[in-house]
């Protein structure tokens, strides 16, 4: 039987776990919603310079 000092180091590493693991999603999401926004300021800056450059 697991001591009561035991139970709660083991929330505490299943607490740790998870706020890891939700830190790494939150990271994942960010890092592609960031890259969609780079994407479409290029595309953006590219129909830009293409409408500049051409004669109308």
């Amino acid at each position: 039987m697991a001591s009561h000092v035991d139970q709660q180091i083991q929330a505490r590493i299943a607490a740790a776990t998870n706020k890891r693991q939700q830190r790494r999603r939150q990271r994942a999401e960010l890092d592609e919603a960031r890259a969609h926004g780079l994407q479409a300021r290029h595309t953006a800056k590219l129909r830009r310079w293409q409408k500049d450059e051409d004669p109308e």
